[in-house]
């Protein structure tokens, strides 16, 4: 989620990396398409509904599962909320903040940051 020059921040309340920084966003059900399940899961993380934009892009990663590192792709968008009354689900995130696209901390997954770096080319004036 985007807002001018910010973006949304969930911190983790769940391992892997609990406490950290990360975007909403999960994994995809069964044949779900993956702009499906980015809508999906903000209703689910954040419930609000949201308007997804640009593709920013795919990105290969790792992601630790049960004691095993397993293969990621995940997909990223811009994003803007539909409703700015954001309930997290506690099992998810315990808390929220907008953050920097210029200057953003280090995110939970390195894919993550590579979507933030991608969102703040692609929201560059000029670009």
């Amino acid at each position: 989620m985007v807002s001018g020059d910010l973006f949304l921040a969930l911190r983790r309340a769940s391992e892997p990396k609990a406490g950290e920084w990360e975007l909403p966003g999960g994994f995809c059900d069964g044949w779900e398409h993956p702009a499906d399940t980015a809508v999906r899961e903000a209703r689910e993380e954040l419930g609000v509904d949201v308007e997804l934009g640009a593709f920013l892009g795919m990105y290969l990663t790792r992601y630790e599962y049960q004691n095993e590192i397993l293969p990621v792709l995940d997909c990223f968008w811009l994003a803007r909320l539909r409703d700015e009354k954001i309930r997290l689900n506690p099992l998810e995130s315990s808390e929220y903040t907008w953050l920097p696209l210029c200057d953003p901390p280090r995110l939970a997954f390195e894919s993550m940051d590579q979507a933030v770096r991608a969102a703040s080319i692609s929201l560059s004036p000029g670009v």
